[in-house]
């Protein structure tokens, strides 16, 4: 994993910027304003134009940022400039569904840098399985994989009592980024990154504001 000086905060901000100007280039739209940019993504364009400071100029005086060029380089500091092959570990009802979205998405979606190239379980009725061209493999199949396809990243999403195992399972497989949903925290060493997705969390964090 590159080091790198920017706040993670800055970072996630850049997911947003390039979402907006993926759909700027759907419209063909040549150039945006920061003051543009910002109003889509909803941060403003001072900090807009501090965030991409940590990664050099962009932009044009008067004229604002040439949309595929920023789109470009954006992309590539977020290394989605090319094929990010994951995999899914749990294939219950919510692995299965973002397995399916994520192999629609890059049907549709032209670009789209999320590969899943593994999808795994321990359930050995479920082994076996096609999800939308996707087959169940076996838990124990995913250091070959993580080899084969050049997976660096991988999805929890078991039970929380099994969640630990999963995250063990792909870190020794050599997986150095984990996104985990599963309702339990875990435990990785200090060059794998981790982030949690907690819906519940989220819905009672949410819940408070009714």
């Amino acid at each position: 994993m590159r080091d790198t000086t920017a706040p993670e905060v800055v970072v996630r901000r850049l997911a947003l910027y390039l979402r907006v100007l993926n759909a700027a280039s759907l419209d063909d739209q040549e150039y945006i304003s920061s003051q543009e940019l910002g109003e889509r993504a909803g941060i403003s364009a001072a900090q807009i134009r501090k965030d991409l400071a940590f990664f050099g100029e962009f932009g044009k005086q008067g004229v604002g940022y040439e949309v595929q060029f920023l789109q470009g380089e954006i992309a590539r500091i977020l290394n989605v400039d090319r094929p990010v092959h994951f995999a899914i570990i749990g294939a219950g009802e919510l692995g299965i569904a973002l397995a399916r979205y994520t192999q629609r998405r890059r049907q549709l979606e032209h670009g789209y840098p999320f590969w899943l190239s593994g999808l795994f379980d321990v359930d050995l009725e479920k082994i076996g399985q096609l999800v939308d061209g996707a087959t169940i493999e076996h838990v124990d199949a995913l250091p070959e994989r993580v080899k084969q396809k050049g997976i660096r990243m991988a999805l929890i999403t078991v039970p929380a009592a099994a969640a630990q195992n999963a995250a063990n399972s792909a870190v020794s497989a050599g997986v150095r980024a984990i996104l985990n949903f599963a309702p339990a925290r875990v435990s990785l060493p200090a060059n794998v990154r981790l982030h949690d997705a907690d819906v519940t969390l989220d819905l009672h964090h949410l819940a408070y504001f009714l």
